[in-house]
């Protein structure tokens, strides 16, 4: 379900996207924080989703209430949730048209995985692209 080969991971990153962070936090103590400024630094078009701050900006990035706000659709959706709640980011970003969803390190949820290959998504989970594009070579 959730893809691990490294061609695959290093296809989806190797070009600039357009990443809907679910779960973006202006706090930079928040691992959701760092990866989002990792993601705008090497020049990725980057919209933090969390309705809590929207309206604001972090590191530059536009922050919207609901992954709904977003437009146009973002390719990847990037859900910093717990493996519970990413579920239901898996089923908006299905709805939204998303190309992949990648969730975070220790964020796995079969289920979610299978509703979003079932949609034809790309799923990565336990991974983190922060982690994964300096891994493959692919830093900016």
């Amino acid at each position: 379900m959730a893809i691990n080969d490294e061609d695959e991971i290093r296809e989806l990153l190797g070009q600039k996207r357009r990443i809907a962070v679910v779960g973006a936090s202006p706090n930079p103590a928040r691992a959701s924080n760092g990866v989002l400024a990792f993601l705008v630094a090497q020049g990725h078009n980057v919209i933090a989703v969390n309705p809590g701050h929207a309206g604001t900006t972090i590191h530059g990035a536009p922050v919207v209430a609901t992954l709904a706000d977003v437009e146009p659709p973002a390719e990847i959706v990037d859900i910093f949730r717990n493996s519970e709640d990413a579920g239901s980011a898996v089923d908006e970003a299905i709805v939204h048209g998303a190309k992949a969803v990648w969730m975070q390190l220790g964020v796995i949820n079969d289920a979610a995985a299978k509703r979003a290959n079932d949609a034809g998504l790309v799923v990565v989970m336990d991974r983190c692209p922060k982690i994964e594009i300096p891994r493959l070579g692919l830093l900016k």
